[in-house]
């Protein structure tokens, strides 16, 4: 069986790596709407089924999977950040909160297309506005849905659930879904 990941995120890519060991990688183009009437679970779904959808098209021979991660803080879900000021006041709003991380995972081939969500709950420490400053001009940010990634320190208390959901695969789910589609 080959493989496609349909996304560009070299976190999404290691990640999955750990689960495939080949595979391709084809980006998808496919603009990301949010429908503010979905469930933010249903949102996440949705953007990844329509990513999955979008190379599967010239792909339909392979096995292709689909991802798309939400933060969502009070009911709102918080996308990648515009610029830096963006960035700077979705961290500002997320320190020392709870919020939840949700990745929407589609995998489809030519027998089989399943949907699926993963939810994480994260706690952030309290963030000095001189710590927030320094990690956004790291530029780390600017490319994560919520301006940030667990994986860079000092930002995250604690979680309940995935660790990779919230690094944007959630690694148990998406070997689970792989299987059911063989």
């Amino acid at each position: 069986m080959e493989y496609v990941l349909a996304s560009g995120s070299p976190r999404r890519k290691e990640l999955f790596s750990l689960i495939v060991p080949s595979f391709e990688v084809i980006p998808s183009t496919a603009e990301e709407k949010v429908n503010i009437s979905l469930f933010p679970e249903q949102t996440a779904c949705s953007l990844a089924e329509h990513k999955c959808d979008e190379v599967f098209k010239g792909n339909g021979n392979k096995t292709v999977v689909g991802c798309d991660t939400i933060v969502v803080l009070d009911d709102e879900i918080l996308g990648k950040p515009k610029d830096r000021d963006d960035a700077f006041r979705t961290l500002k709003r997320l320190s020392g909160r709870t919020h939840f991380v949700i990745t929407g995972v589609c995998v489809r081939n030519k027998y089989k297309k399943i949907i699926n969500y993963d939810k994480t709950e994260v706690k952030f420490n309290v963030l000095s506005d001189e710590f927030i400053r320094i990690y956004v001009d790291s530029g780390s940010p600017l490319d994560k849905a919520g301006s940030y990634g667990i994986q860079d320190g000092g930002l995250v208390k604690e979680y309940y659930g995935s660790y990779s959901n919230v690094v944007g695969m959630p690694v148990s789910l998406v070997k689970k879904m792989l299987e059911e589609v063989l």
